[in-house]
């Protein structure tokens, strides 16, 4: 395998590009914003061609050079084609999120004009990087990402994963704060009896102790836990061996802090034994309600 590394960064204005290329520039990768998409072959191969200099570049293709945005199918190809480890990472928020962040910043929308309002900018620009994003060998969710949250993953996803195959992903969140937009699986576990209900668990989570005993009890749980393990254990080999090396897997519940986080957990004591895996675990609503994670 080639030792040339040739990090792709796209996606929505706002989503955190401009963090991702900081922290993939910190960590050794020679990087250039905004590189039109026709250039980035003929880049490559000066890369690989000039002796003692980085063999790790990063770039960033965005919608400021729309117009050069149709020679993206033959310079993806062209890059395909050489001998270099060539990654592409989506970059996205919903739009609520892209919509505060250009309020909060007060910054300018690359496509928006006197004619064109922010969010008609927004639409234009998911349509043209659409192909970009279906190209992407991993798209990330920002919209609840803290910047030091996004500073990690990327860092994570492009370091050394010391030999592991692959990345799996497991992340709880709950449906009424929305869905991950960067899942692989999604698997519903509102069927699941609610600890919420009782009141002396209500205010846990389901790493404490508590709520783990409540659940082990349960038949439907440890059906449940089996069940998705039985699915990846089926299935992530076939992903591994379709060159996929990031997998994400969402568990949901209504509010994410009791039987997702649980089932989350257990799937990480099953998952964490495996050799090809390099195991990771995001509990969505504990990062952005601390005060669920409060009680241990």
């Amino acid at each position: 395998m080639s030792n040339a590394d040739f990090y792709i960064v796209s996606g929505t204005s706002g989503s955190g590009k401009t963090i991702a290329l900081q922290v993939l520039e910190d960590i050794g990768y020679y990087c250039i914003d905004n590189l039109p998409a026709s250039l980035a072959p003929d880049l490559a191969v000066r890369m690989m061609g000039a002796a003692g200099s980085s063999q790790k570049c990063a770039i960033s293709i965005d919608s400021r050079n729309h117009d050069l945005l149709s020679d993206l199918d033959a310079s993806i190809k062209q890059l395909s084609a050489l001998d270099i480890n060539l990654r592409i990472v989506f970059l996205d928020a919903d739009d609520p999120t892209l919509l505060k962040r250009y309020s909060e910043t007060r910054r300018k929308h690359p496509l928006s004009d006197p004619e064109t309002s922010l969010r008609e900018a927004i639409d234009k620009e998911r349509s043209l990087l659409e192909k970009l994003a279906l190209l992407a060998h991993r798209r990330i969710d920002t919209s609840t990402m803290t910047p030091h949250e996004l500073r990690t993953l990327v860092r994570e996803d492009a370091g050394n994963k010391g030999g592991y195959a692959c990345t799996l992903l497991l992340q709880s969140f709950g449906f009424k704060y929305g869905s991950p937009l960067d899942a692989d699986f999604v698997f519903d576990v509102r069927c699941l009896p609610n600890p919420h209900w009782n009141t002396e668990l209500k205010h846990l989570n389901g790493k404490d102790q508590a709520v783990i005993d409540f659940f082990k009890d349960l038949t439907d749980c440890t059906q449940m836990v089996n069940d998705i393990e039985k699915f990846l254990d089926t299935w992530v080999p076939k992903f591994i061996a379709d060159n996929r090396n990031y997998i994400t897997v969402s568990i949901g519940c209504t509010g994410g802090q009791h039987r997702s986080v649980y089932i989350v957990e257990q799937l990480l004591i099953h998952f964490k034994k495996s050799n090809a895996l390099q195991t990771l675990v995001r509990h969505r609503e504990l990062i952005l309600k601390p005060e669920l994670g409060l009680k241990t």
